[in-house]
């Protein structure tokens, strides 16, 4: 029998959860939410999805000719599990809705750990969200830096990481946010990433800075670790290659940059032109002494959409072993 999965918010991440979500054969849309009779919401309804809203809204849809399968709390009775990628300053009050309901739901980084108290990484922590009611799946720059420094971590240790971002402006759809012609950066230090890894890596000594840069594509992260074990150029190269859901490329490819990655996501075929890996130049990884340096590049839009599928399987029980969870999203989602 299936897990019957709700989308609350079919935005950014939500529209991707939903197309990953019908990938798989042991979960299946019951429904997802739209505020408004936007092209996504009609572009929902030729999908096939159920779409839901809030009473308020009723009206507006019926007007614009967009049908709908009920409310927001129709959805919530339907579903399993819900995957909450509503806006923020709504957690606590969906969060009510879904505890009253006895249902179980998921949140996406933008929330804080301490509304579920539970955050969530495939490779590094999937069995602490097994028969959760709540978990929080990291942020995109989060689920980034934990795909490639746990592994680092778990073969060298880790005594010191320093990792600086160069993010993204706003997403390629968003005209309202951007794009900016400017960098600036985040000037609250150290910035919010640190403490989201030590959500799920405690022990992890992190420090990270932030700017924002006139670009819509992809985020940058430059790493430097102090390695307590001593490692080479090319044995952090294997360590790396084997990372779970990352993808070395070479600069002598000509995947010189950000731009060129996406154009490799769109070769390979990949839904909506996604880059769910993080991407790791293999030129940019260096030894020297006991530190390591190297550059990764995370698509905001994308990299996160696996994990909520392995969340799905943990907090409902559908698979105990990570490694085939993640192995049967991969394979589903094309990775």
């Amino acid at each position: 029998m299936k897990v019957k999965v709700g989308i609350n918010g079919y935005g950014t991440i939500g529209k991707r959860v939903a197309t990953a979500v019908n990938q798989q054969d042991d979960m299946e849309i019951v429904g997802i939410t739209k505020t408004r009779p936007t092209y996504e919401a009609k572009d929902a309804v030729k999908k096939g999805y159920p779409v839901y809203v809030p009473k308020e809204s009723l009206e507006a849809f019926e007007a614009a000719g967009v049908p709908v399968a009920g409310t927001v709390e129709d959805m919530i009775e339907a579903a399993d599990i819900i995957v909450d990628c509503t806006p923020g300053k709504l957690a606590e009050e969906y969060k009510a809705k879904y505890a009253a309901a006895g249902k179980k739901a998921i949140w996406q980084g933008g929330e804080d750990h301490g509304l579920t108290g539970i955050s969530f990484n495939a490779t590094a922590n999937y069995k602490e969200s097994w028969g959760a009611q709540f978990s929080r799946v990291v942020s995109c720059n989060t689920t980034g830096l934990l795909r490639t420094l746990y592994k680092i971590d778990e073969n060298f240790k880790i005594k010191n990481a320093f990792v600086t971002l160069i993010r993204r402006s706003a997403d390629p759809n968003d005209s309202k946010n951007g794009p900016i012609n400017a960098i600036e950066p985040v000037v609250k230090l150290p910035t919010h990433h640190g403490p989201d890894v030590q959500s799920i890596m405690p022990w992890l000594n992190i420090s990270t800075m932030a700017v924002k840069v006139p670009t819509t594509l992809m985020h940058v992260h430059t790493i430097v670790v102090e390695l307590e074990k001593e490692a080479t150029t090319e044995e952090i190269k294997e360590v790396i290659r084997n990372c779970p859901r990352v993808m070395m490329v070479k600069n002598k490819d000509g995947v010189k940059s950000t731009a060129q990655i996406m154009d490799l996501a769109r070769e390979l075929g990949r839904s909506r032109g996604d880059m769910f890996e993080i991407v790791v130049w293999e030129e940019g990884i260096k030894v020297v002494g006991n530190t390591l340096y190297f550059y990764q590049a995370v698509n905001q839009e994308s990299d996160v959409i696996p994990e909520n599928i392995d969340c799905i399987r943990s907090m409902c029980k559908l698979e105990a072993d990570p490694a085939k969870s993640m192995e049967k999203t991969d394979r589903s989602m094309g990775l």
